[in-house]
């Protein structure tokens, strides 16, 4: 009985599905029947691009009262005052001066009627009530020289765009492109960029600022375990990736030593302090080839970024920051953390990423504080590019790190708090710089330190370092 019944309904929705179809047909004059030609359309992004610094003009702070004793010196005359006419349809609010002279209003005249343009008598400048520019420096494009407009306002920087069609990189750029690019510039203009674009950045972040190290006061001979036991429970928790419960066990079964996993989280907390400013702050032996790239942990139930930067050659770890955003404030802030590591920045520094533009815009902020270096993007999985052909090995070298960083991390599960995920972090920095054999530097550590080499035992260099880190607070609180 019930089969029939679907039977039925199928057949009569069919029916009803032919008699709509054909109404279609009737009322918009194309048939229904025909079923989707239709394929996807490919539409590539437009790929982020940074122009050149743009031309920056300060303006010439003047000051009307010498202007004016200037004028009586000269002329043997005062400068008189704007004489209005008492039927002026446009005025001049007393409460505006002159930008460039600080003159007040009496001196300045409406230079053109409505339009919003007015006139400094003592001094002649130009300008509107609108773009005053007595505070902020001037920004022209260095290809015209004409003043960029800001057209945008975004979190971390201001967008200026020069909109003079005349210039030659418009003019170059519109003329290079091909009947095809012409004709969907027209149906999108916004898929192309053919205008100079400048990127004001006003992120609150001094770069190369060497305050500092923020020295831990955390004294580990509190701790109820021994140097040796310490040693092991990190061995296994850091070199082995096995997780806090995990090594709390094998404490247990193998060396029966008691101890909660909630205490191994402590003891990797204060390790983690401690250890932090000596791993960031070493003289690193630096070599010329660097590559960063971004991965991911769990903390608190979400997602953040761990960005790696790394010396390709000598194997070393050099930056590492946790952010919960994947932004150029955080590309910033890793890259910052590599060039405080180096002696002096090099003339030809060369940065090896992904495609994120983060990196291009993080490229722009040090430039406009004077600090030059080049980004080299390697894009996608397979080298469609010729920067993609020379300098993918660096960045497979970068992705092994990933990898490796991921086979410890997995076992943990993520992290409680962002704490918790820097101090993991930085002990597999720690263990990685210091402790960790490189098949590459055959079979060395790539930080060679002569006090850890003697050591037969992982925990033994394990206490070594604890011990030299210590050594090194002490020194600079005394310095």
């Amino acid at each position: 009985m019930y089969p029939q019944i679907i039977t039925y309904l199928l057949t009569y929705i069919n029916f009803l599905e032919q008699i709509i179809r054909t109404l279609l047909t009737l009322l918009i004059g194309k048939s229904m029947f025909d079923k989707p030609t239709e394929q996807p359309v490919n539409k590539p992004y437009r790929k982020l691009q940074v122009d050149d610094l743009p031309i920056i003009e300060v303006p010439e702070k003047l000051d009307y009262q010498i202007l004016l004793s200037d004028y009586l010196e000269q002329n043997g005359n005062p400068l008189k005052p704007v004489q209005r006419r008492k039927n002026a349809k446009v005025t001049v609010p007393k409460s505006m001066i002159c930008p460039k002279c600080g003159a007040p209003s009496e001196y300045l005249y409406a230079n053109n009627g409505d339009k919003g343009q007015y006139q400094c008598k003592v001094c002649s400048c130009l300008f509107s009530d609108k773009n005053r520019f007595s505070k902020e420096a001037i920004l022209k494009c260095p290809h015209c020289s004409k003043t960029l407009e800001k057209i945008k306002e975004r979190k971390d920087f201001h967008v200026f765009k020069c909109k003079n069609n005349d210039c030659s990189y418009y003019q170059r750029k519109l003329n290079g492109m091909s009947s095809k690019e012409k004709k969907r510039f027209k149906e999108d203009p916004q898929a192309f960029k053919l205008r100079y674009i400048y990127r004001q950045f006003h992120i609150d972040f001094q770069p190369l600022s060497k305050e500092s190290p923020e020295l831990p006061a955390v004294d580990l001979s509190k701790i109820y375990a021994s140097p040796h036991t310490l040693g092991l429970i990190l061995t296994y928790h850091v070199n082995y990736g096995l997780s806090a419960r995990k090594t709390a066990a094998i404490m247990q079964d193998v060396h029966g030593v008691a101890i909660s996993h909630q205490t191994i989280l402590n003891y990797e907390n204060s390790v983690a302090l401690l250890l932090k400013p000596y791993v960031d702050h070493y003289p690193y032996e630096l070599s010329d080839q660097f590559c960063g790239d971004e991965t991911y942990v769990r903390v608190n139930g979400r997602w953040h970024y761990l960005f790696f930067f790394f010396d390709a050659v000598k194997k070393i770890i050099l930056s590492y920051p946790v952010s919960p955003k994947r932004d150029t404030p955080s590309a910033i802030r890793a890259i910052n953390e590599v060039l405080l590591k180096m002696k002096e920045i090099p003339e030809n520094l060369t940065f090896v990423v992904d495609g994120n533009p983060i990196y291009l815009l993080a490229q722009h902020f040090f430039a406009q504080h004077g600090i030059s270096f080049d980004v080299k993007q390697v894009i996608g999985l397979t080298n469609e590019d010729p920067v993609s052909t020379e300098y993918r090995p660096l960045k497979q070298i970068i992705e092994r790190l990933n990898r490796t960083f991921k086979g410890n991390y997995r076992s943990t599960h993520g992290f409680g708090s962002k704490q918790g995920s820097v101090s993991y972090v930085t002990l597999f920095v720690a263990y990685f710089n210091f402790l960790r054999p490189h098949a590459s530097l055959e079979g060395k550590v790539p930080v060679v330190n002569p006090e850890l080499l003697g050591l037969p035992t992982m925990p033994a260099r394990w206490t070594k370092l604890i011990e030299l880190a210590q050594e090194w607070i002490i020194d600079q609180r005394s310095a």
